[in-house]
């Protein structure tokens, strides 16, 4: 094993983090910073910093951070410029924050010196590449130490053994088995995976949710909000402009309280099994048909149809944790030049689990032209004789292929 000086390990301050804590510092004999990101994850982030000065790092080798807003404002809503979905349904929630995790790890790791960096992800999921990758895009030199790949603790039984015999304080909520579920959370969602949902047959528990109250108990009275758009990025929320992150906090607020943002899936990992899931994710699932609504009026149809063909590659690229290859930065450039016209309103309705956009207009940029559009006397706007020339130019490709076949029988 080769000498590591220094090591940033990225932190929450519970079981995993804090034996991994002390294995790095026992194993490696190397001091540790560790680095804890406020995403919005809803915990009293601040109680890490007690954890890891009784485990004995140096005060100044502390980090807690508020990236709140700079997590929405930079990486979710440049990824919902391209309207992003991972295969037809999930909204990329955790995949989204591990860029924002690495590239802060590297710079607390230039700034203080370290020569490498560690991670609390498994050798069977993604976060390890997520992470990973991305800490080599931004440092090509950096060491990394994965845990779960080296040691033999390879369950919550030994973990607590382990933690008990080097003195590692440990939650009552941990020892009494804590949650049935693997979770992670951030402004944009929050997951749960593993044990009772292990079985894709089986229908997740209602006590499970935590964000999202049943579309069953939602209110009986519909809901209307306004979403105003800046360039395809969210600014006002009925006319209130807040940060980016206090807007995705409203709407998460308001999908909530209507049943709204729920789904369950199976999707394909791209370590190479497939893995169930369920995901909250109300505030995205309200931007999504927001923003394709604006879209739809300030678009180019072409522009339009070549974003959607690219947002498949794109949204891979994002889950596989590429968000800083030059492929990414090379799409993203596309994606935000569609967005300069992006500009308007958009009117949904909120109902029992459902998003129903009812409006959308823009002052500035729409290219719908009722003049033309319209069923009634267009006054000339639109010569419809005009289309039979169209269809005949359009048709003469297959014309000429159903010739030939009708010489070939």
């Amino acid at each position: 094993m080769s000498q590591i000086s220094k090591a940033v390990l990225a932190y929450s301050g519970g079981l995993d983090t804090s034996v991994i804590l002390k294995w790095l510092q026992d194993t490696y004999r190397c001091e540790v910073v560790t680095f804890t990101a406020d995403l919005g994850q809803g915990e009293e982030l601040e109680a890490a910093r007690p954890k890891a000065l009784k485990l004995g790092i140096a005060a100044d080798n502390i980090y807690i951070e508020d990236l709140r807003e700079e997590f929405v404002r930079d990486f979710v809503f440049p990824m919902f410029r391209a309207n992003t979905v991972y295969e037809g349904e999930y909204l990329l929630g955790t995949s989204i924050a591990r860029p924002l995790i690495a590239k802060r790890m590297i710079e607390v790791a230039n700034l203080t010196g370290a020569d490498a960096v560690a991670h609390g992800a498994t050798g069977k999921g993604n976060d390890q590449v997520r992470f990973e990758l991305g800490a080599y895009a931004l440092r090509p030199d950096i060491r990394i130490i994965a845990p779960w790949r080296e040691w033999d603790l390879l369950s919550r039984e030994k973990l607590l053994a382990y933690a008990e015999e080097h003195g590692i304080p440990v939650e009552m909520k941990h020892r009494q088995g804590g949650s049935p579920y693997s979770m992670d959370a951030n402004l944009l969602h929050i997951s749960y995976e593993g044990r009772h949902l292990e079985d894709p047959s089986a229908e997740a528990e209602e006590s499970m949710w935590r964000w999202t109250v049943s579309p069953e108990k939602a209110p009986d009275a519909a809901e209307y909000v306004d979403l105003e758009f800046e360039r395809g990025d969210l600014v006002a929320i009925d006319s209130q402009r807040l940060p980016a992150d206090e807007l995705l906090a409203r709407l998460n607020q308001l999908g909530g309280k209507h049943g709204i943002g729920r789904i369950d899936l199976v999707e394909n990992r791209y370590v190479g099994m497939k893995s169930r899931g369920c995901y909250e994710t109300p505030g995205g699932t309200i931007l999504l048909p927001a923003h394709r609504a604006i879209e739809s009026i300030t678009l180019d149809r072409e522009v339009a149809h070549l974003k959607d063909d690219l947002m498949p590659r794109y949204a891979s690229l994002i889950y596989n944790g590429y968000w800083w290859s030059p492929e990414r930065l090379a799409l993203q450039k596309l994606i935000d030049h569609t967005q300069l016209a992006v500009n308007g309103w958009v009117r949904v309705k909120l109902y029992k689990g459902n998003v129903i956009v009812v409006g959308r207009d823009s002052a500035t940029d729409s290219l719908f032209d009722s003049t033309i559009a319209t069923f009634e006397d267009d006054a000339g706007a639109y010569d419809q004789k005009d289309a039979a020339g169209f269809i005949k130019l359009n048709a003469l490709r297959m014309r000429i292929a159903a010739r030939l076949a009708v010489r070939g029988r």
